[in-house]
């Protein structure tokens, strides 16, 4: 082998050392929030790949838009869409009209529910939130995350962020990216 190829698989393995590093701090650190966002007593914590399709989704309390407080628990027996989502982001103002009318024609007074997490520490203010439910005519349950605490345990780190949870309080499926009218009915749809 030549010094060059050997000075190459030695960075390598450099680089490789240095991201599994990294990788294990923000392990330990997402652990840390979900015992904190859950309290110490609890017995789930998300994995290490994060929240995937069979887990059970933690439970949260936030209070809406409106003032009234909701639990993910609340909503057991339901399938739930649950959104995370803010203001400024481009791809979320093109998802909201298709939320809006999947809700009115699908899952108003049926057994879905659509719950759409304002990102609060990550958006410009109550004030641009209220204008923005105003603007886009949105009927559906808007929780705030104030503190940042739920959409870190659900790791919305890219907006939109969508988990698809069944009748049971599973996860189904993460979508990351805007959703339209038609991947939420068919995602809805295929759930048991």
């Amino acid at each position: 082998m030549s010094k060059k190829m050997i000075g190459l698989l030695l960075i390598a393995c450099l680089i490789g050392i240095a991201v599994a590093g990294i990788v294990k701090t923000n392990l330990e650190n997402k652990d840390e929030l979900a015992k904190i966002a859950l309290g110490s007593d609890v017995d789930f914590l998300p994995t290490d790949e994060g929240l995937a399709k069979g887990e059970l989704s933690p439970d949260f309390e936030l209070t809406t838009l409106e003032g009234e407080t909701v639990k993910l628990s609340d909503y057991q027996g339901k399938k739930v869409i649950l959104n995370f989502w803010a203001t400024w982001c481009p791809p979320c103002r093109a998802e909201m009209p298709h939320m809006q009318n999947y809700f009115e024609e699908h899952a108003a007074g049926s057994n879905v529910e659509v719950l759409a997490v304002n990102l609060t520490t990550e958006d410009r203010g109550i004030d641009k939130v209220q204008n923005f439910v105003k603007e886009y005519e949105l009927t559906f349950p808007i929780p705030m995350d104030k503190e940042g605490e739920i959409g870190k345990l659900y790791q919305a780190v890219t907006i939109p962020t969508s988990y698809m949870i069944d009748t049971d309080g599973r996860v189904q499926n993460k979508i990351v990216g805007p959703m339209n009218e038609t991947m939420m009915k068919e995602m809805i749809a295929n759930m048991d």
